[in-house]
């Protein structure tokens, strides 16, 4: 829902009613992943996307029918079923969508939860989607408290447990549970969208190559910091696009940069002096991706220094160095390409060859184990979510 927020509380604040759309879940080779939204407000417009194209006219009408007094439903759409292959989900995956009405009486919590978004404070909400419950209704999650109710405290309170822990996750998708938050039982889907801060990117090396990798950082949806203890180089002119430039000797600012499993670093400074001591501090957090630039010399090089300081087999193995997939890549943006390639690649498991050569699904549908290199995709990589 991240991408259609600001119309969301633009029609509340014109005292409007809008139709949200929201994928809540997804098999095969589904166009959108769960979280992907639309909104159609009571003036016709439509903002957003659940499917890249394939169902949207259909859902369009849904939209408009909650509007004028539906009930919330879910639908779903695959091409076993007659009605969503003639409306065009041609592409062999199935979606569940999640319809309801957003105004100030079904989201009277919308507009913290949208300054909170804003304010890149973590927060998840979690929607009652099917069951024999108030379907529809809402609980606000953030750290430190809730707000609204799924109809029950003791469910209320299971809720509440399970969307802290995907939200330190970054984890959006359906959990199950009975009337009164029984994790044993499943007549009531509920559907958790969490809205994490934004994961880091941290570059280290002011130099033409890590323009390109900024922006195309902040095209994945990082925070994008650029650092370098070169002042003259590491300005907030030369790189425009970053969220932030600091001058400081990398291994220092690294210590204190706050790293987690979500975090990649991009290390392109190829200077021994520089990256020697920065990646000693890197390969012992658990960031989901260290890429390392550098000749395939350079690289022996760096790695005989790490070992004669103590980093260990295990440790090297997280390095990703010489940075980037083998596309051929020359300039700047073409290697922004194949480093971004890479960290997607680390996070869902990816083989890096083409889809032509490979048989089953396209999508992957979960990262391929649970190794903290498999965090590296920001949460608005799967964008969207209900309310």
């Amino acid at each position: 829902m991240r991408e259609v927020m600001n119309d969301l509380v633009a029609s509340l604040d014109r005292g409007g009613r809008a139709g949200l759309v929201t994928v809540v879940a997804t098999f095969k080779s589904a166009p959108r992943p769960a979280g992907a939204s639309m909104v159609v407000t009571d003036t016709g417009e439509a903002v957003g996307s659940v499917s890249g194209g394939c169902i949207e006219a259909a859902v369009f009408e849904l939209a408009r029918e909650v509007i004028d007094g539906r009930p919330p439903t879910m639908q779903r759409y695959g091409v076993s079923d007659d009605d969503a292959f003639a409306v065009g989900l041609t592409c062999g995956g199935i979606i569940d969508v999640f319809v309801e009405p957003v105004d100030v009486r079904t989201h009277p919590d919308l507009p913290a939860l949208a300054a909170s978004v804003q304010a890149g404070e973590p927060v998840a909400v979690a929607t009652v989607v099917d069951g024999p419950g108030p379907v529809g209704s809402h609980l606000v999650v953030w750290p430190d408290r809730a707000s609204g109710t799924l109809g029950g405290a003791r469910l209320d309170d299971a809720v509440a447990d399970d969307a802290r822990g995907m939200l330190d996750q970054a984890a959006t998708g359906v959990r199950r549970y009975g009337p009164d938050g029984e994790r044993r039982m499943d007549e009531l889907a509920v559907f958790i969208q969490s809205f994490a801060p934004k994961p880091l990117m941290l570059v280290f090396g002011a130099i033409d190559f890590a323009a390109a990798v900024v922006r195309i950082g902040k095209f994945l949806g990082y925070h994008v910091t650029v650092c370098d203890a070169r002042p003259v180089f590491a300005t907030e002119r030369r790189f425009p696009d970053a969220d932030e430039v600091v001058v400081a000797w990398p291994h220092d600012y690294l210590a204190g940069a706050g790293v987690d499993r979500r975090t990649v670093i991009c290390v392109l400074t190829h200077d021994p002096k520089f990256d020697v001591p920065l990646l000693e501090v890197a390969l012992r957090t658990p960031a989901a991706y260290i890429g390392v630039m550098g000749s395939r010399r350079t690289h022996e090089d760096r790695v005989s220094r790490l070992v004669a300081r103590g980093v260990s087999e295990e440790e090297l193995s997280r390095m990703s160095s010489p940075v980037g997939l083998d596309i051929g890549a020359r300039t700047p943006e073409e290697t922004a390409v194949s480093v971004a390639a890479e960290i997607i690649a680390a996070r869902w498991g990816g083989t890096g060859r083409p889809l032509s050569e490979l048989s089953g699904p396209i999508h992957h549908d979960r990262p391929h184990d649970d190794d903290s290199r498999t965090q590296a995709l920001p949460e608005s990589s799967s964008a969207g979510g209900a309310m």
